[in-house]
């Protein structure tokens, strides 16, 4: 009893205290979360959203939650549980008073992705690109494209054909289908005989077992589609169709199937020395000159030429900012192209003879401006989840790339914010140190201008 007496006057105490005069209003996470137009999401999201049934959770929760997500590298789960330790999460999801309980399920994000759709996603985007102001309305731009890699392993055709053995197995107990055999105990054989497959004395056994594998699938994935009803579910039958694929398919094919759940994905080669092919989708990535901010990030369904993605990556860069950049820079992967709409396409090329010194250093410093998107793909990727993609499908492909973005905004405009404050504190400091009547010799750090 005294346990919960103690809880109780705990609770009364909280509830007392509310947020916005307990936390430090110097902090970014605070002061973002009163430059975000909340409202507007409201006014976006509020018609997805039915009068019937039970109350739906806070459209500024879901939102909030999704960016904290990318912002700080957080998964579904590791959110809601930060959440709840984290004051200044709880005041940036629109909380007056501290919470003990869960926001929601970690489900819930999922249905919300859903629910908004890719054009949700991207009016998040939109807004972490407004809350820059005129920085983002630079006429010129730098775009570069890269891969979102999916959460697959590394694909080979022996591990593909063992997973059709094991989901027809699967297919069959659910559907209640007796099969001539199971091949449990001739599969385990098999993965024996193919230990050590490099070594030369081994090569001819490991081919026999590797045949006789894909054998073995084909004849379970027939004896399927005999017994089964001739009504399947949509989705079987689309399962069903990527395991005829994925055993009629050669190495020398060019739309193979590298994964059986993440079938979409396609492999990239990027002429990377330390990984030589990747696997997932081509993102084109487009980001301001001189201020740095990310105003477009766009996933492709096919592995274009990089010169392709330029319409629809300049196509999503007019919805966003609201006109087409009067330039873009890019390597030497998109040449070909020189204009493209009302844009005009910058590409390095060897100067001709008659180029003055002067004219060739003002060109070299402007490309060498173009290498900046180059880290900044790389903090897309180590902080804010896109170095693998964990969203399912191609709804998943599109909208990573674009929160990532997003986020890279936030924190951006987070940085430049507490920044300002210690220069501002610095500035002060120092100004009043100058006026005082200390001696200027007493200065350890010699004279500072202002």
């Amino acid at each position: 009893m005294k346990s919960r007496k103690k809880r109780d006057q705990y609770q009364q105490q909280f509830a007392f205290m509310d947020l916005e005069s307990t936390l430090n209003p110097k902090m970014d996470l605070y002061q973002l979360s009163n430059q975000i137009p909340w409202e507007s999401f409201e006014e976006w999201f509020s018609p997805l959203y039915s009068e019937n049934g039970r109350p739906a959770h806070p459209i500024r929760l879901m939102v909030s939650l999704l960016i904290l997500k990318h912002l700080y590298d957080l998964g579904d789960e590791t959110v809601v549980a930060t959440w709840i330790r984290d004051p200044y999460f709880q005041y940036f999801s629109g909380e007056e008073s501290f919470q003990w309980d869960f926001p929601c399920a970690p489900s819930d994000l999922v249905h919300f992705r859903k629910r908004i759709g890719e054009t949700g996603v991207e009016k998040i985007l939109k807004v972490s690109i407004q809350i820059h102001g005129k920085e983002a309305l630079e006429e010129d731009i730098v775009i570069d494209t890269t891969v979102a890699e999916k959460k697959v392993s590394f694909p080979t055709d022996t591990k593909l054909h063992r997973k059709i053995i094991e989901q027809s197995r699967s297919i069959a107990e659910k559907y209640g289908i007796n099969l001539r055999q199971s091949y449990t105990k001739t599969e385990k054989k098999l993965n024996q005989d193919l230990r050590f497959p490099n070594h030369p004395k081994n090569q001819p056994r490991v081919r026999k077992a590797r045949k006789k594998l894909k054998t073995i699938a084909g004849r379970l994935v027939r004896e399927l589609l005999r017994k089964l009803p001739n009504e399947k579910p949509e989705r079987l039958c689309d399962q069903l169709m990527i395991f005829g694929q994925i055993l009629n398919q050669k190495r020398s094919d060019s739309d193979k199937i590298y994964s059986i759940h993440e079938s979409q994905i396609y492999c990239i080669s990027k002429g990377k020395e330390h990984k030589k092919y990747e696997f997932g989708t081509k993102v084109s990535l487009a980001m301001t000159r001189n201020s740095g901010v990310m105003i477009g990030a766009l996933s492709f369904d096919t592995n274009q030429y990089d010169g392709a993605t330029l319409q629809a990556s300049l196509d999503q860069t007019k919805r966003l900012t609201g006109e087409f950049p009067k330039t873009a820079t890019a390597d030497r992967g998109y040449r070909g192209n020189s204009i493209v709409g009302e844009t005009k396409i910058i590409i390095p090329k060897t100067p001709k003879k008659d180029v003055t010194a002067y004219q060739k250093r003002k060109w070299r410093n402007w490309f060498a401006r173009r290498a900046a998107i180059e880290p900044v793909i790389g903090h897309h990727k180590t902080d804010h989840r896109m170095n693998i993609n964990y969203y399912s499908g191609t709804f998943g492909d599109r909208i990573n790339p674009m929160l990532a973005a997003a986020a890279f905004n936030f924190k951006k405009w987070m940085r430049e914010k507490s920044l300002f404050i210690i220069l501002l504190f610095q500035k002060t400091f120092f100004r009043e140190f100058r006026d005082s009547t200390v001696e200027k010799s007493w200065f350890p750090l010699g004279k500072v201008a202002f």
